[in-house]
């Protein structure tokens, strides 16, 4: 079997694999390309697997991505993406094969992180891929809508802090994209754990909505100035309002934005596609029963490909020292750093010092961003913690300013 970088010319057949791996018949492409997910391939990221007789039989990709850590520090990471093998070359080791070179030809790049979506949570940790974002699904019913009015008051009796004193206009989609886009990167810069999405992501309409063509109604928010700051895209059908992503740029446009969708008339529920962990909508809901949480599910997966660079390159809020252990089973690799954080700032070198904690790259990815506490690793038997007290020090360094969470689906 063969392994081999794909070129432009090898769109169709690219495109024709993947679509066999997963039993499914491409859908036919708006003129000039577009409206299609696989629309912003990058052709130069792409990997063909060759059999042996010359037929393709497995493909992988990578898309090139902007990661926000926390600290609002924004990286290169590599976006793992369209992975898939023949049904007849399952089990063969394909799949083994073309991870294991796509990391190789990521560390080649200069890259040090990669990040994907899982289709099956069984897969990727074997790759060293660790779950380092969570998402979950809100249903509200209409008649049990209402927002309740917030109890903290200002000085003297003055609106909290935060009141929104802006407005909402509805849009459709497909007029206001510039808007939407300008919007979701001013998102993106502040939020750990979130995706840059490119220009040409929006220019050929690739991905899911509101990027996608597919019909939407985009509720944007205009701040006192008039200037928008914030978006929900939404759908409305058999009485359901789908909202498929709230960006707001701080709570009072988030809240304006749910009071907007809660109020909408002729609809008996409203479903919130994606949900931070923590948010406080349901603690807004006048009936805190009255929302539904579903779906609750990891969504961005992290893959630490140099452990000193990625480190090093987060920002940090408590200063400390720590020991790690990383293994490496599927490159074969194991090395022992010592983390020294002081004033936002890590330093991260070999050491042979005895470790503080012992864990695989995977759960390294599950901590990186802040999402999953290293202490419950432990407590799941992940993570081995060697002195007392080591999980809570890895629990007060490895927190985010705020819980990671990314939107973007590729």
């Amino acid at each position: 079997m063969e392994i081999r970088p794909t070129t432009d010319q090898d769109f169709d057949v690219f495109v024709d694999t993947l679509h066999a791996a997963f039993g499914r018949f491409p859908e036919t492409p708006a003129e000039g390309g577009g409206g299609v997910w696989w629309s912003a391939l990058e052709m130069d990221r792409n990997l063909l697997a060759i059999a042996a007789d010359g037929r393709p039989v497995g493909t992988a990709g990578a898309y090139s991505f902007e990661l926000t850590l926390p600290g609002e520090i924004l990286v290169p990471a590599a976006g793992v993406s369209v992975v898939g093998v023949l049904p007849s070359h399952r089990r063969q080791g394909v799949l083994s094969a073309m991870m294991r070179h796509q990391l190789t030809e990521l560390r080649a790049r200069g890259e040090f992180l990669s990040v994907l979506l899982a289709s099956e949570a069984l897969i990727y940790r074997r790759f060293g891929y660790g779950p380092a974002t969570y998402t979950a699904r809100l249903t509200v019913p209409r008649h049990r809508a209402a927002l309740a009015l917030p109890r903290a008051r200002g000085t003297a009796g003055a609106p909290a802090t935060g009141a929104d004193t802006g407005s909402v206009e509805v849009l459709r989609s497909a007029e206001c994209g510039g808007i939407l886009e300008e919007v979701y990167d001013r998102y993106r810069r502040a939020q750990p754990g979130a995706l840059s999405r490119p220009h040409r992501w929006w220019a050929v309409r690739a991905g899911q909505p509101p990027i996608a063509p597919t019909p939407r109604y985009a509720a944007v928010h205009r701040d006192a100035d008039g200037a928008p700051d914030g978006y929900a895209s939404y759908s409305v059908e058999s009485g359901t309002l789908t909202v498929d992503e709230v960006i707001a740029t701080d709570d009072a446009v988030f809240t304006a934005l749910a009071r907007f969708v809660l109020g909408h008339d002729l609809v008996t529920q409203v479903v919130f596609k994606h949900v931070p962990p923590g948010h406080p909508l349901r603690w807004q809901l006048a009936d805190f029963r009255a929302g539904e949480v579903s779906e609750d599910t990891d969504w961005l997966w992290a893959r630490l490909l140099d452990v000193p660079r990625a480190l090093t390159a987060r920002g940090w809020f408590t200063d400390g020292e720590l020991v790690l252990d990383v293994d490496d089973p599927f490159l074969g690799e194991h090395g022992r750093y010592l983390l020294t954080v002081r004033d936002g700032k890590a330093d991260c070198v070999p050491t042979d010092r005895e470790p503080d904690l012992s864990l695989d790259v995977s759960d390294l990815g599950s901590v990186y961003l802040g999402g999953t506490a290293p202490s419950t690793l432990v407590r799941a038997g992940h993570i081995r913690a060697h002195r007392p007290g080591a999980a809570t020090l890895a629990d007060a360094l490895f927190r985010a300013d705020r819980p990671p969470h990314c939107l973007h689906w590729f």
